[in-house]
């Protein structure tokens, strides 16, 4: 089946991207991880790895287009022979006459494979004043829950979603005017919806025979009996002892979120929980100066161009014993073995099962991350105030205080003075 290639979002105030070159030609033969395309933002200039692997079909946004974020503008296919085309991207939707004038704020893409977002909580009311950087909303995706800046002074004029509801990825949620609106708008994504012009209608052309296809899994079966849910749904469900795994064994489709947790315990029980699940730790570190980016790029002169092998590097060295660390950095992964010692040199990229995933966010508008217990204590790496905020989040069962301190305050260091770990 194919797999959609969509516009990410490289950052939160971002709508939209321009292609700069495609890295691949449709009918090429492309492997996870391969660079598919340049795309530049008002703030940089990416290259954008395959999700999937297959051929390239269904290309439908050229070089130098500027394409809507989430917008499909190719495909992965299992055959270089299927010319099914791609859905065009969709046009920038056409302003509502009884909406205020300001500036648009969308529902961000926390992950390449995101189509849409729940918004959590409004953390401002409709005609509140905001700064750039204050927390507008609280948004979960089925990997993470985020708080979401305003990106613009001004006021909330106008709030397009409700909390609770679902919104896509790209779509307009707020707008902040630059005068004090008399009227401030709150609407739901339903009447939001219906406000919007009227599209005209397009004609379908038939779709052609395809050959019998085996029936998809139910939505509710994940691969190797995994159970997806959200952070904080998985969180909560930890902390006040409830199995997930009863929603699965109703059919209760998944990813789980917040809501699911009701009907989980309106599910009777064979038999009660033996015991509570690990208490999971969060530790937050700030240190005034971002040494890394110099470093980095005093690294490259050097022969040291992977700048993700040095985090893992610092990382890795933090932890003192061999380990394998995957760096994150929207919704693109790689791992790293990071040997004994402490030469960054010798650090190469590996496939092995990480003790440590190494989030980073730099660049983004977030400044505070709760995303509960996982299977692998995490790192992430963001933009302070001045310098940058660091936050460890693990269970108990995976390191003990002593050892999760011991990590954050040396990484920290190392952010902040890289050079030490040459000395």
């Amino acid at each position: 089946m194919p797999r959609d290639v969509t516009m990410p979002q490289l950052g939160m105030a971002q709508d939209a991207g321009k292609i700069v070159a495609w890295l691949k030609a449709p009918g090429d033969a492309v492997t996870k991880g391969d660079a598919l395309f340049e795309v530049e933002t008002d703030k940089a200039t990416m290259e954008v790895e395959a999700q999937a692997s297959g051929f390239l079909t269904g290309v439908t946004a050229g070089e130098g287009e500027d394409v809507p974020v989430g917008a499909v503008i190719a495909q992965i296919s299992d055959s270089a022979d299927d010319d099914t085309p791609a859905p065009k991207p969709a046009a920038a939707p056409a302003a509502y006459d009884d909406l205020p004038s300001g500036k648009s704020v969308t529902m961000p893409q926390l992950g390449m494979a995101q189509d849409t977002g729940l918004l959590v909580n409004w953390l401002k009311s409709p005609g509140d004043a905001v700064a750039a950087d204050d927390l507008l909303f609280e948004v979960e995706t089925d990997k993470s829950t985020m708080e979401v800046t305003a990106g613009f002074d001004g006021y909330l004029a106008a709030t397009l979603a409700e909390a609770g509801q679902e919104v896509p990825v790209g779509a307009q949620v707020a707008i902040i005017s630059a005068d004090k609106p008399t009227n401030p708008v709150a609407r739901s994504v339903q009447a939001t919806a219906a406000a919007a012009p009227t599209p005209e209608p397009v004609a379908e052309k038939p779709a052609p025979q395809q050959a019998e296809r085996k029936p998809a899994p139910p939505p509710h079966a994940a691969a190797g009996g995994r159970i997806l849910a959200s952070p904080k749904a998985r969180r909560l469900a930890l902390e006040q002892g409830l199995d997930l795994a009863l929603l699965v064994k109703a059919g209760h489709p998944q990813p789980f979120h917040v809501a699911d947790l009701d009907t989980l315990r309106a599910i009777p029980t064979e038999t009660p929980v033996a015991t509570a699940a690990a208490a999971s730790m969060s530790l937050t570190a700030e240190i005034a100066s971002d040494g890394f980016t110099d470093f980095a790029a005093w690294a490259a002169t050097n022969g040291l161009t992977d700048a993700d092998a040095l985090l893992a590097g610092l990382a890795g060295a933090s932890m003192t014993v061999p380990c394998t660390i995957v760096v994150e950095r929207f919704g693109q992964q790689q791992s790293y073995t990071v040997p004994a010692g402490r030469s960054l040199s010798d650090v190469t990229q590996s496939d092995d099962t990480p003790d440590l995933i190494l989030r980073d966010l730099r660049g983004t508008a977030l400044r505070s991350v709760s995303l509960g217990a996982t299977d692998r204590p995490v790192l992430t790496l963001m933009s302070g105030t001045s310098g940058l905020k660091l936050t460890l989040e693990c269970t108990a069962a995976q390191m003990d205080g002593a050892a999760a301190i011991q990590l954050l305050t040396t990484f920290a260091d190392r952010m902040e003075h890289p050079l030490h770990h040459l000395l």
